[in-house]
């Protein structure tokens, strides 16, 4: 009898959550704030360690435009060197077709390096305009995964501390 009445009564719950979900607005439609970003772990060779955290947060100035801040912390160490890296500034999304996105990220870096090895430190500042886009995966209600690919177009290959202007990137929204 168990056997019969549980799956009978996961059923009507989940239809009257259907039911009652129906005809009401969504919080995307209501909210217009948006949050996300992204995080990285690597490790290499000579005990490299690098992490990083670049969090976000937006408001849909329309339904397909999207402007705001975004941050990024990077940190790395290895047996020869050691860096931290703090980066702050605007961004602006379009999104069409609900699957794909064209941006513009405009970041300023602050940078602390060590070198071990030679016992050499440096502070320096760079500023970078990424331009690209990309492809959004829905995973869940208002929730997306970005997939990417932006250039830097102020990147200069000898005065740089980024090894490419070319930059691929994961991160996830919420709120669109």
């Amino acid at each position: 009898m168990k056997k019969i009445i549980i799956p009978l009564m996961l059923m009507f719950s989940i239809s009257i959550f259907s039911q009652v979900s129906v005809g009401t607005p969504s919080v995307a439609e209501t909210n217009r704030w948006t949050f996300g970003g992204g995080i990285g772990l690597g490790f290499g060779s000579n005990s490299a360690f690098s992490l990083q955290a670049a969090p976000r947060v937006g408001y849909r100035l329309t339904e397909d435009l999207e402007g705001g801040v975004v941050g990024s912390v990077s940190w790395q160490t290895s047996n020869y060197y050691r860096s931290t890296m703090f980066g702050v500034g605007p961004f602006v999304n379009y999104y069409f077709a609900r699957s794909f996105y064209v941006g513009a990220n405009l970041q300023h870096y602050f940078i602390n390096y060590h070198d071990k090895f030679y016992d050499y430190k440096d502070n320096r500042e760079e500023t970078a305009l990424y331009l690209g886009g990309g492809y959004m995966q829905r995973i869940g209600g208002n929730s997306f995964m970005q997939l990417g690919l932006m250039y830097n177009v102020l990147w200069k290959e000898n005065s740089s501390i980024f090894s490419s202007g070319l930059v691929p990137n994961i991160g996830f929204v919420v709120g669109l």
